[in-house]
């Protein structure tokens, strides 16, 4: 990660842990090589067409950006699931994610928007501003971008 997304994620992890809460970083920074296979394994699984839905085309991924991160935790047995919203720890993140710079990127009824399935261990950073910004409005990125260029 980018040191000031990785700065932010380590005192976020650290206040979760405060309200004895662990939270798990699984994949932070992916290669274009990395992205490619995972893509093109979806794609030879599912199709080009589902694939698209939650995976990202290599080059377009935010994890290339070195601002994205997926969390996860024990009650889920550290997978990437729907269920992690669910948890003690997923409500936590969603609500306290924007304190330290970060949003829950494609957020639940939110689809048709970011174009991709609800991801609740998906956070970017964007810096404490502009992500409670976003989180007090209810917006995705792409609708606080649309407003900023307004």
């Amino acid at each position: 990660m980018r040191a000031e997304a990785a700065d932010a994620f380590h005192k976020l992890v650290e206040a979760a842990a405060l309200e004895n809460m662990e939270l798990v970083m699984t994949t932070a920074y992916r290669s274009y090589d990395f992205q490619k296979t995972l893509f093109d394994n979806y794609v030879a699984k599912e199709g080009e067409e589902a694939a698209n839905r939650y995976s990202a085309k290599p080059g377009q991924s935010e994890h290339q950006t070195g601002l994205s991160v997926d969390v996860t935790s024990a009650s889920v047995g550290y997978q990437l699931t729907d269920k992690f919203g669910e948890t003690k720890e997923g409500i936590w993140l969603a609500e306290h994610a924007h304190l330290f710079g970060f949003i829950i990127r494609f957020p639940e009824g939110k689809e048709a928007i970011t174009g991709y399935l609800y991801e609740p261990w998906h956070i970017r950073y964007v810096g404490v501003e502009a992500a409670t910004e976003i989180y007090e409005q209810g917006l995705t990125l792409e609708e606080y971008l649309d407003q900023q260029s307004e």
